[in-house]
């Protein structure tokens, strides 16, 4: 019936569509890279295309029948039979699909930062990667999930968190961490050259979006790095228990970090409705106000008592916003006054969240920018954490292992941490899109449950906005959260996109005085190193459109052979498939692309290289 119904409107979307790419392209040619005329244009055409051939096939049927009463019997059953071809084919004919016409391409190139460095290092990202955190050989099915102790290592996970904040301070303790981390947050928000005050209060949201418990093999924040943060907060810096509160206001903490946690530190609030967990209390008023006049909002009251904020997200993508880290892990601190979050959807690249993007325009409103900047929100959190220990493919789904070096078809095993809360965005963005890309294995057919969802349009739109006022939407004229008149910054921090997927490097990792830092225990040119794995041939010189990339594997591996260009970005896949031991040879034909230089990464197993190939035609 569906699909019916949809057959038969398709004539008015259609018309509808091509009135809509005439008025707004025909004044303005410059409008047809908009994300909405790609979705438009092919609907447009497909409706010319339905509408020549139905004047065709009419066309045809009129002329058959003046041959028909002149007798000639012959002509008229050819135009007959020609003209029901036309009048069914056109009747069968799809509309094109425009699913793969509103990726998005990313709108500026690599390295051209935009907005302010926000932290003690203005835009810095410590990434810290440990594959001992996890058990490669996880199942994650029964009597072997994800959160066991046999495949999360607490100890390796408290080690990682230790060195992250380091990294990202320059300190060279925890407790030196923590004192610069915030002094740095009271010096900026006007409160003094202080650090941490006994008394005050700490939140922490973490996201519990799919209620994992035991026996669940879907995935939260690791209870792992919850406990490890409780130990900082409480053995390190010295605040209080009772001081301390944290979980996801729309859902109670489950058992499986109750019992981790609260065996540990039973004065935390947990926050939930059952089994002594604190109850969320709404705000006496409404405090959050969407800047486009939509949405009016409490937030839970532990909130705007509190002191600071730790934002603990998950490693993962979203299949309306494209990517779900540490700003959409907001649309859980709204869930326990309105039932769900759905009310915020609306301003996602896909509303509905069905593999359609509908509102993947640049420049249009994003409630994003509303998070970061809220002063309850954004505005007391003095570190963002990205919990990618284990990671996932959308909003509660299960953990999958990561094909891009370093993971190498392993699980993830890595923290992300910063002050800068754009920057650490940018920096998970660029990790997702390049993960998740129409050839991965696990996509399908894009919609509710799988679909390369990054690579939709519009998903960075909001961190251009935060980043920099010069491109916020001309439908409001500022963004205001708290609704008081008073405009947000100008920039909210940094963003800009890495070099290429291989060296991972952003601006100040380049030698500029501005944009992001990228820094981490992993070095993209030692990868290789200590390998042992045979290469026939290294680096290539290629005199014409065709080569031949030999290699050897020594044991059955899952194998990927994939093409970049200089700017890292992915152009073709040559192998990706498990492959018996033996020696290799895989052609790769150039014919049509710019003379210049290229990779080939190749990953089997645990190993992965990269090469050069210099295309001379």
């Amino acid at each position: 019936m569906k699909k019916l119904i949809k057959k038969l409107s398709f004539p008015v979307i259609g018309l509808l569509s091509l009135i809509w790419f005439l008025v707004r392209v025909v004044p303005k040619p410059s409008r047809a890279r908009y994300p909405c005329m790609k979705i438009a244009a092919p609907v447009a055409a497909s409706f010319v295309i339905y509408l020549i051939g139905l004047v065709s096939s009419l066309l045809v049927f009129k002329k058959a029948k003046q041959y028909l009463y002149k007798s000639k019997y012959v002509v008229f059953s050819i135009l007959l039979l020609l003209g029901s071809i036309l009048f069914i084919a056109t009747l069968l004919s799809k509309e094109q699909k425009v699913y793969a016409q509103y990726r998005s391409p990313i709108l500026e190139g690599p390295n051209q930062p935009m907005g302010e460095g926000k932290g003690i290092n203005p835009g810095r990202v410590a990434w810290i990667w440990n594959p001992d955190a996890t058990d490669e050989n996880c199942t994650n099915s029964s009597g072997d999930y994800w959160y066991q102790e046999d495949n999360t290592n607490q100890e390796v996970v408290e080690t990682m968190l230790s060195n992250a904040l380091q990294m990202l301070t320059g300190e060279e303790t925890d407790s030196a961490a923590w004192n610069a981390i915030f002094h740095h947050y009271n010096q900026t928000h006007e409160r003094g050259d202080v650090g941490y005050t006994s008394g005050e209060k700490i939140v922490i949201k973490i996201n519990l979006n799919s209620s994992a418990n035991y026996g669940s093999n879907t995935i939260d924040t690791s209870p792992h790095i919850t406990l490890a943060i409780l130990k900082q907060l409480i053995n390190v810096v010295g605040a209080a228990e009772e001081n301390i509160s944290i979980g996801d206001p729309g859902r109670t903490v489950t058992n499986l970090y109750w019992d981790k946690c609260h065996s540990v530190f039973s004065d935390v609030n947990y926050w939930g409705d059952y089994g002594g967990r604190t109850p969320i209390v709404q705000s006496d008023s409404l405090v959050f106000f969407t800047s486009d006049g939509e949405v009016e909002d409490w937030l839970p009251e532990c909130y705007l008592e509190a002191g600071y904020m730790i934002n603990i997200a998950v490693f993962k993508k979203h299949h309306r916003a494209g990517i779900s880290l540490s700003t959409k892990n907001h649309l859980g601190s709204f869930v326990k006054f309105n039932g769900d979050a759905s009310h915020y959807h609306y301003t996602y690249p896909s509303t509905e969240g069905d593999g359609n993007v509908d509102n993947g325009e640049y420049g249009v409103y994003r409630n994003g920018v509303d998070f970061m900047a809220h002063e309850h929100l954004g505005g007391k959190t003095i570190i963002y954490i990205v919990d990618g220990i284990w990671g996932s493919t959308n909003w509660g789904h299960p953990p999958i292992k990561w094909r891009m070096a370093p993971f190498n078809n392993d699980w993830p095993s890595s923290i992300f941490v910063s002050q800068d809360p754009v920057a650490i965005e940018s920096v998970g963005f660029d990790f997702l899109y390049n993960e998740f890309d129409e050839d991965h294995p696990t996509e399908g057919t894009p919609g509710v449950q799988s679909g390369p969802f990054p690579r939709y349009a519009g998903v960075d739109d909001f961190l251009h906005q935060a980043a920099d006022s010069a491109n916020w939407t001309d439908d409001i004229p500022y963004y205001d959260p708290e609704g008081d008149g008073t405009p947000i910054p100008w920039s909210l921090g940094v963003h800009e996109h890495w070099n290429n997927s291989i060296e991972m490097k952003y601006s100040r990792n380049l030698g500029e005085d501005e944009g992001i830092e990228l820094l981490s225990n992993y070095d993209p040119s030692g990868i290789e190193e200590n390998i042992g794995f045979p290469i026939i041939n290294n680096d290539l010189i290629l005199l014409n459109s065709s080569t031949t990339i030999q290699f050897a594997i020594p044991s059955t591996e899952f194998v990927t052979l994939e093409i970049y260009n200089n700017l890292g970005r992915k152009i073709e896949t040559l192998v990706n498939k498990q492959l018996p031991n033996g020696n290799y040879s895989i052609e790769w034909n150039a014919k049509g692309l710019a003379d210049g230089i290229y990779f080939y990464r190749l990953r089997a197993g645990k190993f992965c290289t990269t090469n050069k190939i210099i295309l001379l035609q």
